[in-house]
């Protein structure tokens, strides 16, 4: 039974390497934020019914942190879709023109590539062919794919409602797209989750079957007094 107990302990061990990796103190290495720093902590409410807990890492991407703060800020995350979400990899969204080929008005970031990897719930910089080609887009990932790692800027991680990010309808483009309702930083005191009000279309009336014009009835004849006798 010890042998069974010390071989459980050990898989666990490995299981918990990932995350330990992603939070461990190495010398010269610049500490990451706690995972309770409101600071970077970035909420996305999505149309999927939630709300998405993302914990930014400034201490490894600084430069796309700074940029998706002061986007957030600008409330321009508020209403985007996601316009690319591949099941069992990825779902892509922070385009203002819905297809891929937009960004925010501010120059692109420079590529911070690094040690973080593409498991489930990372949250990457999206990028053209140049490597530092990355703006306002930004992809999370549903299933891990190693072989992005150190190809694309990582700069956070979701730590709650995943549920709601699997949830995103799939589709290149989706035929309904999920949205980005709102955008925060946790330290910006953020209303409670309010879900998306319904979009009521207008009333419309059929109209009535056309009907044929109904015929006026023939007008009687006049009646004459006959000319009185002279």
């Amino acid at each position: 039974m010890r042998r069974i107990a010390l071989l459980f302990a050990f898989l666990a061990s490995l299981l918990a390497l990932p995350a330990l990796a992603q939070v461990m103190d190495v010398p010269g290495r610049a500490p990451p934020p706690s995972t309770t720093d409101l600071r970077n902590l970035w909420i996305l409410d999505l149309s999927t019914g939630g709300r998405v807990t993302i914990w930014l890492r400034p201490d490894v991407a600084p430069k796309m942190v700074s940029r998706i703060k002061t986007l957030t800020r600008e409330k321009f995350y508020d209403g985007l879709k996601f316009h690319r979400v591949i099941d069992g990899f990825m779902a892509q969204g922070g385009d203002p023109d819905g297809d891929g080929t937009g960004g925010s008005k501010l120059p692109n970031v420079e590529k911070e590539f690094n040690y973080l990897p593409h498991v489930r719930g990372a949250v990457a910089a999206a990028r053209a062919n140049d490597e530092n080609s990355a703006n306002s887009q930004f992809y999370i990932m549903l299933a891990p794919r190693l072989a992005l790692d150190k190809k694309y800027t990582v700069f956070g991680r979701v730590i709650d409602g995943m549920q709601y990010v699997d949830a995103i309808e799939k589709g290149e483009p989706p035929a309904d797209p999920s949205r980005v309702v709102h955008a925060y930083i946790a330290s910006d005191n953020p209303p409670p989750y309010q879900p998306e009000a319904p979009v009521v279309l207008p009333e419309t009336v059929a109209p009535l079957p056309a009907t044929a014009p109904r015929p006026r009835p023939a007008a009687a004849p006049r009646r004459t007094q006959p000319a009185p006798a002279r």
